[in-house]
């Protein structure tokens, strides 16, 4: 992975030396965000709906993290990895959303181009982060499945906490790397991103100085970065599908499988809604059907995460119940 960030400083370096008599020239200092819809009458449904599913993301993640950490039988590497996800979940979502319910509510587009550059930063790290947690859980549960005698030795605390740290500075170095290199392009004219964030992509593409290396940046990143990710989660579930189907009993393999369908359910609806916007951008009018698709992972993802470990998690469910005060049955 470290030939990546050689890859990119080497790229970054070279590109500040040709731009530096340039400086950054930009002459605007905001960006519109023209947002899904831009009829008036449909606004207020927009408004409901997204400040719904806002809240339920948040309150759905927050109790999620208050059941691992209230909960003693739950300090195990794989919920210790699930309450780091439901808590980049809740930054992700806070990334794009308030901001879209604040313009909706003042009737309002703007959005300050140190705002923009801000939230392209934490939407990078946030998403990047979401990639490698999927990868490491998967990691746990091929250790969990596949090597379970000697699980416990390799999966100690340090080394959950080294793999959630790592997953933070590659994301961050990333997201700053990618964040850097847009301030160095122009951009010469009332810019319109048809989005209701800034989305990289399109705001790079908005611009009027030259984006070659940024493009090329992008698409190193997205495919050595997540590539590399959706290639271990993979490589990981061929082996515990190889390992449950060595299990003689029904039972034995259903109590296999269990461990990790909750798992597999939120990478397929991760992944699957991320391919679902690079196909939709390869179509007439790209940007809007972008924006509708982006939805999916930036909102509805991280709303589902919760439902999709607490409705089949026996462990999760009783600790929620002690939490809100039911009786555990």
């Amino acid at each position: 992975m470290h030939i990546y960030y050689i890859y990119v400083y080497y790229i970054y370096i070279t590109y500040s030396l040709s731009h530096m008599e340039q400086g950054n020239d930009t002459q605007i200092s905001a960006f519109l965000l023209l947002g899904l819809s831009e009829e008036p009458e449909i606004q207020p449904l927009l408004f409901g709906l997204f400040l719904s599913m806002y809240l339920i993301t948040v309150f759905g993640n927050l109790f999620i993290i208050l059941a691992v950490s209230s909960d003693s039988h739950l300090h195990t590497p794989m919920y210790f990895f699930l309450a780091n996800l439901s808590f980049v979940d809740i930054c992700f979502t806070s990334t794009t959303v308030p901001k879209m319910l604040q313009n909706i509510q003042t009737q309002s587009k703007v959005i300050t181009y140190e705002g923009c550059i801000t939230q392209i930063y934490f939407f990078l790290l946030l998403a990047g982060l979401d990639n490698f947690l999927l990868a490491v859980m998967a990691y746990d549960r091929f250790l969990a499945i596949c090597h379970p005698l000697h699980y416990t030795v390799i999966m100690k605390p340090q080394l959950c906490v080294l793999l959630v740290l790592v997953a933070w500075m590659m994301s961050a170095l990333n997201s700053l790397l990618q964040s850097l290199m847009v301030l160095w392009l122009s951009f010469c004219r009332e810019v319109k991103v048809s989005h209701f964030f800034c989305e990289i992509n399109q705001v790079v593409q908005l611009a009027c100085s030259d984006n070659f290396l940024n493009d090329k940046v992008m698409h190193f990143a997205a495919g050595l970065l997540g590539g590399s990710s959706l290639a271990g989660i993979l490589y990981s579930y061929s082996k515990i599908v190889s390992s449950i189907h060595r299990i003689s009993s029904a039972q034995g393999k259903y109590k296999a499988f269990s461990t990790c369908a909750s798992h597999l359910s939120v990478v397929s609806l991760f992944y699957c809604t991320i391919l679902g916007v690079y196909l939709s951008s390869a179509a007439p009018q790209s940007s809007h059907s972008s924006a509708v698709a982006s939805v999916m992972y930036t909102v509805v993802t991280p709303m589902l995460n919760p439902f999709i470990y607490s409705l089949r998690n026996r462990d999760i469910k009783r600790a929620l119940k002690r939490i809100i005060g039911a009786p555990v049955i």
